[in-house]
């Protein structure tokens, strides 16, 4: 009986020590697959050919992992002038995220800016539209935010939210608009507007499409079906010839052209690797809203 029992407890001891063990190592493995996927995310992989990665929500840590991208646009106004220097010494120019069109309830200058609020921005719930053609605005916009991500060691403006002017279509809006622009262009950096793609064909109609660099295109190919739970769909058909012809428009103007696409579809993503390459575009695909 006693046999019994010390031999029933040694063979608990082991056991129990084996799936300690087995816990452990479960436990390691889960771990560094969470960081091989952190890692996988921010590298160059399969999805993106490197030319072009957008982290507008990274942070330092996050920044570290990001490798083999010739550009990337980050928020370099949150984030420091050192994060920047990690990216040119892996040969990486940064671009830096701008919201010039809205103005978000986080950053530190809200209070100081929020009488300037238009309307709220749909599916954006700490995020208003802004008044650009206030001039406190354009001011702090191109000699306080501009100054100090240049002084960051930035490369160029990834400017947000031109379709101010869609939502609010008055020649006030583009003019203040604008004029933030040519604020940005005279500091010697290059500029991307992302979307507001009826601000920039007004300035190819112009004839003024020489104070930006390039566009960015969201969602050309791909559509946010819920922006909660990070759902994606293919884009309607009207759209995306809508977006492609507009986007032709900018290339016979001279200028660069990007895309951002949010889809976690194999298939979608090819035909997306495809179509760039053939147009000679830029793009990121992202399976996540955040950028990060």
């Amino acid at each position: 009986m006693t046999l019994i029992f010390q031999k029933h407890g040694d063979f608990t001891m082991k056991k129990t020590t084996k799936i300690f063990l087995c816990m452990m190592f479960a436990i390691l493995v889960s771990v560094s697959l969470f960081e091989v996927s952190i890692s996988t995310v921010f590298a160059k992989n399969i999805d993106n050919d490197g030319e072009y990665g957008v982290f507008i929500g990274a942070d330092s840590e996050q920044i570290k992992n990001i490798d083999g991208y010739s550009m990337v646009v980050i928020d370099v106004w949150e984030n420091s002038a050192d994060d920047v220097k990690l990216l040119h010494d892996k040969g990486c120019k940064v671009y830096s995220y701008i919201n010039v069109g809205a103005i978000e309830n986080w950053r530190n200058y809200y209070d100081e800016y929020k009488h300037l609020a238009l309307g709220d921005y749909e599916n954006w719930e700490d995020e208003k539209w802004v008044n650009v053609a206030d001039k406190s605005w354009q001011t702090f916009i191109v000699d306080e935010i501009a100054v100090r991500i240049i002084e960051k060691g930035a490369d160029g403006f990834f400017v947000d939210n031109a379709d101010v002017y869609y939502k609010y279509p008055n020649d006030d809006i583009y003019e203040g608009f604008v004029s933030i622009i040519k604020g940005l262009d005279a500091t010697g950096k290059p500029v991307i507007i992302n979307g507001g793609n009826d601000l920039v064909e007004r300035l190819i109609q112009e004839n003024s499409a020489n104070i930006i660099k390039g566009v960015n295109q969201e969602s050309v190919f791909s559509r946010i079906k819920d922006y909660k739970k990070n759902k994606f769909a293919r884009q309607t058909k009207k759209e995306r010839i809508f977006f492609q012809n507009y986007l032709i428009d900018c290339k016979n103007a001279g200028l660069e052209v990007y895309l951002i696409e949010y889809t976690k579809s194999k298939s979608l993503k090819r035909k997306i690797r495809k179509y760039c390459k053939n147009m000679g575009y830029k793009y990121y695909i992202s399976s996540s809203l955040s950028l990060d």
